[in-house]
C-alpha cells in the first residue's frame, strides 16, 4: 500500500507539472482606439494564439488618455504591461525592449526603416523596439454638406488659412453652425498650421526653439478666431496640457471644420455614415507652405517583460506582411511598410467614396510636410513643446495671459524640461 501510495502521489505530481507545463503563458497588451484598431488586433493576436499554444495576448483596451497620461507612471513603477501602442515614440525610449537579437533585423530595416528612428535616441541607438501600427498626417475634415446648403464654394487646393476661416465663417453665420473650425487640443495639431506661417521649432544647433515670428502669427490667429466665435468649444474647455478630441463636435454637426488627421477616417467612415457629406482637403497653406505635421501609433514592446522571447515572437508575427496588410486595410491605414506601401492596398469595396477621398488626400498631404517636422516628430522631449503649447496658447485665448506672457511660459517651460 505504501509503494502503491507513492506511485499515486507520484501520478499526481507529474500530472501537475504537465498542466502547469501546458499552460499557456500570459502577455499583456495595453491597446487604445481611434475607431477598430483594437478589436481588429484581437482578431488577428486570435490566429496567433492558435498557431502557438505556449502563448496567450490579453488585449488591455483603454482610452488614448490612459496611454498619454499615465503609461509611463506604470513603467516607472514596474507595472507597466508586456505590450502597448503608444505614440511618444522617443520620449519612451528607455523603457522599451530591443527586439533586434530576437527578429529579423533585414525585414524590419528595410520595410520600417525611417520610422524606426522616431523609436531610437540619438545616432549610436540601432536598437528595434516596435512598428507603426498606423501611419498618420494632420490635417482638416470638412462637411461638404454644409457648405453647399449655405451656398458657400468650397475653397481650391492652395487655398490658406485665412481664406478657409472667411469661407466657414459664412457658412457658419448662414446655418447658425455653433462652431466654424475645432483643432484638437495638443500643440501636435498646432504644429502643422504654424510652420505653415514659418515656425521653425528647432534653431541651427538643433536645439529647442519654439516661439518665432511664425509660431507668434498662428497664435495670433487662433486668439483671434475665439474672440470672433469662429472657434469655441476645445481649446478654451480643459485645463494645463489636456489633449481633447474635437470629433464629437464633427459627428453632431457642431462644427464646420475638424482640425485632426487621418486617424479619425475610418470612425467617420463607421459614425457618420451617410448623415452628411464629410471630406479631408488639401491642407491649407500660409507664407510658408503648406504643412503637415506627421505622426503614429507604434506597437511596442517593454524590457521589463519576464518574457522577452514571446514578446518578440508576437511582435514579429504583427509586423508581418500579410498580417500588417490585413491589419492596415481593415482599419484604413496609411502604410508604414515600404513593401505594402510600393504594392499597395486593397482596403475592400464596401469602404465609403468619402474614406477612399480622404486616405488619397492625406496621401498627398504627405508629400507637403516640412523637415522641421519630421524632425519635431522623432524629438525625444516632443511632449514638452507640445503641453506648453496647449497650456500656454490655451491661456492666452480665455485671457488668462496675454500672448506674450504666454510666449515667454512657453520658452521657460520647454527649457526646463529639455534642459537648455
Amino acid at each position: 500500500m505504501r509503494i502503491e501510495g507513492k506511485v499515486a502521489a507520484l501520478a499526481a505530481l507529474a500530472l501537475a507539472g504537465l498542466a502547469t507545463g501546458a499552460q499557456a503563458q500570459e502577455l499583456r497588451y495595453m491597446c487604445y482606439a481611434d475607431a477598430n484598431e483594437c478589436d481588429v488586433a484581437r482578431e488577428l493576436l486570435d490566429r496567433f494564439e492558435k498557431a502557438n499554444a505556449g502563448i496567450k495576448v490579453v488585449v488591455d483596451k483603454v482610452g488614448f488618455n490612459v496611454i498619454r497620461e499615465q503609461l509611463e507612471t506604470r513603467l516607472e513603477a514596474g507595472q507597466g504591461p508586456d505590450m502597448a501602442r503608444v505614440t511618444n515614440l522617443g520620449g519612451l525610449n528607455k523603457y522599451y525592449l530591443d527586439l533586434r537579437p530576437m527578429v529579423d533585423a533585414g525585414y524590419w530595416e528595410d520595410n520600417f526603416g525611417q520610422t524606426l528612428n522616431w523609436m531610437r535616441v540619438g545616432a549610436a541607438d540601432k536598437g528595434i523596439y516596435g512598428f507603426l501600427t498606423q501611419l498618420t498626417i494632420t490635417g482638416p475634415f470638412v462637411n461638404r454638406t454644409m457648405f453647399a446648403e449655405a451656398g458657400v464654394e468650397l475653397p481650391k487646393a492652395g487655398a490658406t488659412w485665412d481664406d478657409w476661416a472667411a469661407a466657414i465663417k459664412k457658412v457658419q453665420d448662414k446655418l447658425g453652425v455653433y462652431s466654424g473650425i475645432e483643432m484638437d487640443r495638443t500643440g501636435h495639431r498646432f504644429a502643422g498650421p504654424a510652420m505653415s506661417y514659418g515656425a521653425k521649432y528647432f534653431d541651427a544647433a538643433g536645439k529647442p526653439a519654439v516661439v518665432d515670428d511664425g509660431f507668434k502669427a498662428f497664435s495670433e490667429r487662433m486668439v483671434k478666431w475665439h474672440k470672433d466665435g469662429l472657434m469655441k468649444e476645445i481649446w478654451p474647455s480643459a485645463s494645463g496640457a489636456r489633449w481633447k478630441n474635437a470629433a464629437d463636435q464633427f459627428i453632431n454637426k457642431d462644427t464646420v471644420m475638424h482640425v485632426g488627421g487621418s486617424w479619425m477616417i475610418q470612425r467617420y467612415a463607421e459614425v457618420i455614415g451617410d448623415r452628411f457629406d464629410w471630406a479631408a482637403i488639401p491642407q491649407p497653406c500660409g507664407p510658408a507652405g503648406c504643412a503637415a505635421m506627421p505622426g503614429g501609433a507604434a506597437m511596442v514592446g517593454f524590457k521589463a517583460t519576464k518574457h522577452p522571447k514571446e514578446v518578440a515572437k508576437v511582435m514579429a508575427y504583427m509586423a508581418s506582411e500579410p498580417v500588417l496588410k490585413e491589419y492596415y486595410e481593415r482599419t484604413l491605414q496609411i502604410p508604414a511598410h515600404k513593401g505594402l506601401a510600393a504594392k499597395g492596398l486593397d482596403y475592400g469595396k464596401n469602404v465609403s467614396p468619402q474614406a477612399i477621398a480622404a486616405l488619397k488626400a492625406f496621401t498627398d498631404n504627405y508629400a507637403k510636410i516640412p523637415p522641421q517636422a519630421h524632425m519635431l516628430q522623432g524629438y525625444q522631449r516632443n511632449v514638452a513643446i507640445f503641453n506648453a503649447t496647449a497650456n500656454n496658447v490655451s491661456l492666452a485665448i480665455t485671457g488668462g495671459l496675454t500672448l506674450d506672457e504666454a510666449y515667454k511660459k512657453i520658452g521657460e517651460e520647454v527649457r526646463q524640461a529639455v534642459g537648455n
